[in-house]
């Protein structure tokens, strides 16, 4: 009980926010359509049993403005208390985002998509949630965003379905941009992001509430990412328990 009353806490206080351009949350913002982004966000992530680290290549194409589809190519580098390490190959994930309504105004612009992820069996059966489990998993959910010219903020809301596995998980996430030096053409931008991530996973009773801090610096068309996230609530087993993940990717756009 204690789970699902934190879980609508967070829904709530997404509900009272906005959205901005976020590094480990998503945003409803698309590009012109015919446009492809490639990029990377390596996850450095810490446990009490060790430490996996993320290494995903993305390729996303925008056939339309308010369509996405993206393939995202993993590799996991992973050294475990237990004598257990390797360089594998991770679950890879087939994205798909629709934009089915958008509103601008001045200087503003509030957008929704619906949005899936599919993942494929491809990793070993590590249990490295979202990373590594070796099961099928379908992902259905809907990101929210207001952006400005002062301020962005994304809200998310979704769950993740495993048919073959008890990882069945209710995923929040709300993420708050803040750029500090003012418009300009070309695009020159320095922005600072505050994130949180909200994930309980339902049959096996585990929550977590997540907190990233983050940094971009973009040019023109290249952005650079940093960001260090930690647990506020860690209700996970205590050989799980997350000490803290650190983010460093980059994306191109053409």
């Amino acid at each position: 009980m204690k789970h699902i009353l934190s879980v609508m806490c967070f829904v709530i206080f997404l509900m009272a926010k906005a959205q901005g351009p976020p590094i480990t949350t998503d945003k409803p913002i698309m590009l012109g359509g015919k446009s492809f982004t490639v990029k990377t966000l390596t996850e450095i992530r810490t446990t009490n049993s060790g430490t996996a680290t993320h290494i995903p290549l993305v390729i996303h194409y925008l056939p339309t403005e308010k369509t996405l589809l993206g393939i995202h190519l993993p590799l996991v580098s992973y050294d475990f208390n237990n004598g257990l390490n390797d360089l594998a190959i991770a679950d890879l994930q087939i994205l798909g985002k629709y934009q089915f309504y958008r509103k601008d105004k001045t200087g503003r612009t509030h957008r929704l998509v619906a949005k899936t992820i599919q993942t494929l069996p491809t990793g070993k059966s590590l249990d490295i949630l979202q990373i590594s489990t070796g099961n099928y998993q379908s992902y259905f959910g809907v990101v929210s965003g207001l952006e400005t010219l002062k301020y962005g903020i994304s809200s998310e809301i979704g769950y993740n379905w495993s048919p073959s596995s008890n990882l069945d998980e209710l995923r929040v996430k709300q993420g708050f941009g803040l750029p500090l030096l003012k418009p300009q053409y070309p695009n020159k931008q320095v922005n600072l992001y505050f994130e949180y991530t909200s994930n309980w996973l339902v049959e096996r009773g585990w929550y977590q509430l997540l907190y990233a801090q983050g940094i971009q610096y973009a040019r023109k068309n290249i952005t650079f990412d940093v960001a260090i996230q930690f647990p506020l609530v860690n209700d996970f087993p205590e050989e799980r328990t997350l000490k803290q993940s650190v983010f460093i990717g980059t994306r191109y756009t053409f």
